[in-house]
């Protein structure tokens, strides 16, 4: 049996160690005195999850959605989930015994797709949108990638020039293998086969009948979630592009750059071969555009509050006043264009607006409502006929609207 190469003291069972530190130091790839060979399936011991792994991959997402929301307002943030429809693998190039190594996250040993792969891949989605080749470039242009990504001079030359975004690093929500058993969470073991060990390591002539050698290397698999977080420094972007800082521009070139690299690109290694490709998720982004909505509304609500502060009891009073005022003006021009009939449903409406304008107290609402009122009593048209009806409308008047009768 395969053990760790470890001292004795530190014992043989590993499983609650982190799938980082059970795929690196405590990796069961030893046996008497050598490296087993590969066909042991080394890597079934490192890809699980427990319960601690778990709850830990579910604690960084939240605590980075909270320091999200700190960090940065509504118009200075993007947040994206995706759902991966093929696996993923990133850090393939690290040294491990396996000759095939994976980016975990220190110090908690799940894996992750830093900051920087995902500035990389949206860069390389907007230069491939403004080069043409794909259509139309939706509003990308070689200065909005050097504003938002920023500038890295070569040949020694110092005008850069750092982009007013910044990308945080991503904790993949690994999805279960099966379904119907939601709390078996593990990584995947999938096998690459080179074919042409012979003529790359041994010099021999290349030819269609060398023997593959098997190689194994852990990838996250399909259907897992990926929540991206994209900061915007607005001040410095306003410096550089006010224009991309106007209506959230920014952010739509961003949602652009994503959907051509979930399309064409892919995130992590091996994207040629179709690893890494990924999908918004629709469910989340119902939810995401529910959240905005809310946010918007809550700092229109917040922004109201504060501008109310500042009004007069008067003012106050006539925001609340002048849409009843609005409408019975609107009930007034629609009556206008037919005869008047005492007794018609104008004449009601115009008793109503009546009885609630005379227990107002401000002088601003009272006044434009005893001169709508004293509009509709013309000779030709709104004059009622009863004589108590017509006195009580002038005498409404001459109270709300002294000196007009």
């Amino acid at each position: 049996m395969s053990i760790a190469a470890v001292p004795a003291y530190l014992g043989k069972d590993f499983k609650d160690a982190s799938p980082g530190m059970r795929f690196g130091m405590y990796l069961q790839l030893w046996n008497e005195g050598a490296w087993t060979k590969i066909k042991d399936r080394p890597l079934d011991g490192a890809k699980k999850l427990n319960d601690n792994d778990q709850k830990t991959m579910r604690g960084l997402l939240a605590r980075q959605r909270q320091s999200f929301d700190v960090a940065a307002s509504v118009d200075a943030s993007f947040r994206l989930d995706a759902q991966s429809t093929a696996p993923f693998t990133t850090g393939l190039g690290n040294e491990h015994p396996t000759k095939n190594g994976f980016a975990f996250l220190t110090p908690y040993g799940l894996p992750y797709l830093p900051g920087s792969g995902v500035k990389g891949v949206l860069r390389q989605a907007a230069w491939e949108l403004v080069g043409g080749n794909w259509g139309e470039a939706h509003g990308w242009s070689d200065a909005a990638i050097e504003n938002l990504f920023g500038r890295k001079s070569v040949d020694g030359d110092s005008d850069h020039l750092r982009g007013a975004l910044s990308f945080w690093d991503v904790i993949p929500q690994i999805a279960p293998e099966d379904q119907k058993k939601p709390d078996q969470i593990s990584l995947a073991v999938e096998i690459m086969t080179p074919h042409l060990t012979h003529y790359y390591q041994h010099g021999e002539a290349p030819h269609e009948s060398g023997q593959p050698t098997p190689l194994s290397f852990l990838t996250v698999p399909p259907k897992s979630r990926f929540v991206f977080h994209v900061q915007c420094n607005l001040a410095h972007l306003k410096r550089l592009a006010p224009d991309l800082a106007i209506d959230g521009r920014w952010q739509t070139l961003l949602e652009v750059a994503f959907r051509h690299a979930f399309q064409w690109l892919g995130f992590g290694a091996k994207t040629a071969v179709g690893y890494g490709a990924m999908q918004e998720d629709p469910e989340a982004k119902v939810e995401r555009e529910q959240q905005h909505i809310a946010a918007l509304a809550d700092a229109q609500r917040q922004a109201d509050l504060a501008r109310r502060a500042t009004l007069s009891p008067e003012d106050l009073a006539w925001e609340v006043h002048h849409p009843v005022i609005d409408t019975f003006r609107q009930q007034f021009d629609t009556a206008k264009f037919t005869a008047y009939q005492p007794g018609s449903p104008f004449d009601n409406q115009r008793n109503e607006f009546m009885k609630t304008t005379l227990i107002w107290e401000d002088s601003k609402s009272r006044l434009a409502a005893g001169e709508l009122l004293k509009l509709t009593m013309t000779k030709a048209w709104g004059t009622p006929g009863n004589k108590d009806s017509k006195q009580r409308l002038k005498d409404a008047v001459a109270t709300l609207y002294p000196g007009c009768v």
